[in-house]
Order: structure tokens, then C-alpha cells, then sequence
């Protein structure tokens, strides 16, 4: 990231694409030697300040994985807009690597203190992204989205704070020693939820997200949606719920009727949309509220459902923000209605922009399709009911994604000529689509990655009788 900002402009993206395949080759050789069994300490001094910080990190499977997909991605990121304008600016490039930077801090903090310290620094440079290479009337959706994340982060500092007032410090392993009454982990599941929520985002904490994604420039909206969200869900399983698991029992409900809310909400609103960026928006707020809803089952199955999921997900919006980007740079405009006939003049980009859209519906052989059955099969032993609408989201998503592809590629061309696929684009469709239909065919590749670590997770709770608090 300091060699990207001070660096030439023209030498400017290729430094950052080479800084972050350096980080992937850096995770790619841990992972190589990585056994799933242990927990790997990469830092931990044995210093304890005065405010009980330990500066502790490491991962195990749950962590490492999402190092790997914050590894993958960014390169992706980099390289599918490496001959965009931005692209050529040295802050663009050190943002965008800083990112990065505190996304792997908060998937391998094994501090409270210093996982707070990296979730709020992530939201400096998607802000300043946002901010620098936006469109008009960014200001006050920025200022909403500001207010919202900082609000929940501070929610979660308490929280924090309350149990580290009781720990011996904030080491990870010393706060989920803390046995609290019912009525005490209440509140601390409280704030970690309201953080997590708004990240996520789900139902009714969404409102910055639609605008928001908007504004931004497709490299800061892929990095909110393919990762920056992943932080939350994440978050609920390796702190949320381990943390103060004695409350579970009266969040569960909470938590899974907003995931239902969202999946109906968001999938309907995503129908009615013309912007196909806020197409995308919705419907990323419906797919989460399904990976939320899986989370809090907390069972060895819908939790690995969900980590499937979470790395769906991550590829499939890139993929979508990707030719939402393609289709407002070439046409000008991101309203449906004045598209049309793009698959004619542009075949390479229709026939990409077409699979992205068919593992965005979870067809057979991609990663979707095995995350939602199993989070869809868990939600239906808990209950059919829960499992009936939650899964509405397969014909809701077809439908919203479909009515996407069709308006935009098929009809009557609205212009003369559409610029087909650049080199670089076209890698980045390829390696998307390798990735997901690798998974889709071999997702046991993550179950069996992060089942020992899940192995670890106090699965007793659910035993645990609903308590009001």
C-alpha cells in the first residue's frame, strides 16, 4: 500500500495488482501448509497494555479461508478495472491494497481490541474509494453510510468493553471463557448483532446499502459486497454468537425472521427495479439475509452452508457488478429501459455476462446450488414454514436476474456499437466461473477446510432454554 501511494502514475496499477498477487501467492503457500487441525499463531508478543489489549493473531480454518477469498478477490478487483481511468491513480491503488490490509487484520485477530481496531480501519479507504471516484450526490449517501457503520461499531465497542471488564484481557480465548447471566449476554450479543446487522445488511438496517452501491465506483462496490459484508457474517460466527452464546436462544428468532423479511423484501423490490446496479443491490440483500438466518442454526452443517455460501457470493457479485460496470461505461447509462440487443453487438460479454447469471440463480454445478440446499435444508428442520419462504429466494432470484439479463442483452439495440470484452475482462469472467464451478463440483474442498475449526465452536448452546431477558 506505501509503495502504491508514492509510486509513478503510470507505473501505478501494476504495482498495486502485483502488491496483491504478492499477498495471494503469500496465502496461497500458508494455506499449502496449513493443517486444518490447529490454530496458527503469526503474532502474539506476550504484551498486555494497560487497556488489556494483547495484540494476538492467528486463524485456523474459518479465518484462513476468508484470508484466501480476501487474497483472491482483490487481484480480481484490480485486474477487471485495470483500464479504467481510476486504475492510473495512486490513491485508487494504495485504497484498495489498505483494504485488503484490514480485512486480513480482522480475519486473523484473535484480540478483541485489535478486531475492532481492523473492522473500523476497513471502512477509511471503501469510504475515500467512494468518495474520490463516485458519482454525483455521493456526499450524502456517504454521510448515511458513515453514521450507520459507525453507530453499530461503537454498539460493538461496548460490548466489547463490558467483556473485557470481566476477562483477564481481551485475548480471544480468555473472553469466550466469560460465563454470563442471561439478561448481561442480552446486551452484549446486542451490540455485536447491531454492527453486524448493519453490515450485512439486514432488514431493517439496509437503507445506506441500495444508494450506496450506487454512488460507488464498481471496484468499491465489488469490495463492499464481495468482502467487506463477508466481515459481518463472519463476525457472527467467530464472535457474535461464541461471545455471549447464552442469548442465543432469544436472537435466533429475532435474526431469522429479518432474513426471511429480507429475502421476500429485497427479492420483490430487486423485481421492480430499472438500475441495474440497485438490481444487484437487492439482491445481494436477500441472498445475505439467507446466509444469516443459516448462521444462527448453529450447526456443523448450515454453518459450513454458510461458509459455501459466503464464497458464492463473493464471486458471483463480483461477476455481476463487473458487467453491471461494462454495460454503464459502454451505454452511458445503468437504466434497463434504455438498453437492449447487447448480446448482438457484444457476443463475448453476452455469453459471460450469462453464466455469471446462471450461478447467480444457483443452477446445478455451481457453488450456489450446493450453499442454498444445505442452508435451505437446515432452515426446513428447524421448521417448513421458515423453510418454505426462505425458499422463495430461488424463484425471486431467477426471476429479478433473468428479467436483468434479458432487458439488457436481447431486443432492439439502442445503439450502433458496443465495445465486446477486453482481455482483461475476459480473464476475470474465466476465473470467476473456473472458481465457482470448482466448488460447485467439489465443495467439500471448504466443508472439510473449515470443519475442524467448527469442531471447536460450543455447539452445547443450542441445548441452552430460551430466556427473556
Amino acid at each position: 500500500m506505501l509503495i502504491a501511494a508514492f509510486t509513478p502514475r503510470n507505473l501505478a496499477k501494476y504495482v498495486g495488482l502485483i502488491g496483491a498477487l504478492a499477498t495471494l501467492l503469500a496465502v496461497v503457500l500458508r494455506v499449502m501448509s496449513f493443517n486444518a487441525a490447529e490454530v496458527v499463531s503469526i503474532f502474539d508478543p506476550e504484551l498486555t497494555t494497560s487497556l488489556k489489549m494483547t495484540f494476538k493473531m492467528g486463524y485456523d480454518g474459518m479465518g484462513l479461508l476468508m484470508v484466501l477469498l480476501t487474497a483472491f478477490i482483490t487481484p480480481i478487483i484490480l485486474l477487471s478495472n485495470l483500464n479504467k481511468k481510476e486504475s492510473n491513480d495512486r490513491g485508487f491503488n494504495a485504497m484498495v491494497l489498505l483494504m485488503e490490509f484490514g480485512l486480513i487484520g480482522v480475519f486473523t485477530a484473535l484480540d478483541g481490541l485489535m478486531f475492532y481496531v481492523f473492522w473500523e480501519l476497513t471502512l477509511i479507504p471503501i469510504f475515500l474509494i467512494a468518495l474520490w471516484y463516485g458519482s454525483e450526490g455521493k456526499r450524502p449517501v456517504l454521510i448515511k453510510f458513515f453514521i450507520y457503520t459507525f453507530v453499530g461499531s461503537l454498539a460493538m465497542l461496548l460490548s466489547l468493553i463490558a467483556l473485557g471488564s470481566v476477562a483477564k484481557d481481551f485475548a480471544y480465548e480468555n473472553l469466550i471463557a466469560v460465563e454470563l447471566t442471561a439478561k448481561v449476554a442480552y446486551w452484549v450479543m446486542g451490540g455485536f448483532f447491531l454492527a453486524f446487522a448493519i453490515k450485512i445488511p439486514l432488514f431493517p438496517f439496509h437503507t445506506w446499502q441500495p444508494s450506496t452501491y450506487t454512488v460507488s465506483p464498481t471496484p468499491g462496490t465489488m469490495l463492499l459486497s464481495a468482502l467487506m459484508l463477508k466481515m459481518a457474517l463472519y463476525g457472527m460466527i467467530r464472535w457474535m454468537i461464541p461471545l455471549a452464546p447464552e442469548a442465543l436462544p432469544d436472537y435466533k428468532p429475532i435474526i431469522i425472521i429479518l432474513g426471511l423479511i429480507g429475502i421476500v423484501y429485497a427479492a420483490i423490490i430487486a423485481i421492480q427495479q430499472q438500475d441495474i446496479k440497485k438490481i444487484i443491490a437487492f439482491s445481494s440483500i436477500s441472498h445475505v439475509g439467507l446466509i444469516a438466518a443459516g448462521i444462527v442454526l448453529f450447526d456443523q452443517q448450515s454453518l459450513s452452508a454458510a461458509y459455501v455460501q459466503m464464497v458464492n457470493h463473493s464471486l458471483v457479485a463480483v461477476g455481476l457488478f463487473l458487467a453491471a460496470g461494462i454495460l454503464e461505461n459502454r451505454m452511458k447509462t445503468r437504466e434497463l429501459n434504455q438498453m437492449g440487443g447487447v448480446a448482438v453487438l457484444a457476443p463475448k460479454f453476452g455469453f459471460w455476462f450469462a453464466v455469471i447469471c446462471f450461478a447467480s440463480v444457483s443452477v446445478p454445478f455451481t457453488s450456489g446450488f450446493i450453499g442454498e440446499f444445505l442452508l435451505l435444508k437446515g432452515l426446513f428442520t428447524e421448521h417448513w414454514l421458515i423453510g418454505l419462504i426462505a425458499g422463495t429466494t430461488l424463484v425471486f432470484g431467477a426471476v429479478y436476474t433473468l428479467r436483468a439479463y434479458q432487458l439488457s442483452m436481447f431486443g432492439a439495440p439502442k445503439i450502433e456499437r458496443f465495445h465486446d470484452l477486453e482481455w482483461n475482462e475476459v480473464l476475470v469472467f474465466v476465473l470467476l466461473t473456473f472458481a465457482i464451478v470448482f466448488i460447485g463440483l467439489y465443495p467439500q474442498i471448504i466443508t472439510d477446510f473449515v470443519k475442524p475449526s467448527l469442531d471447536r465452536l460450543p455447539f452445547a448452546i443450542q441445548a441452552l432454554p430460551s430466556q427473556s431477558a
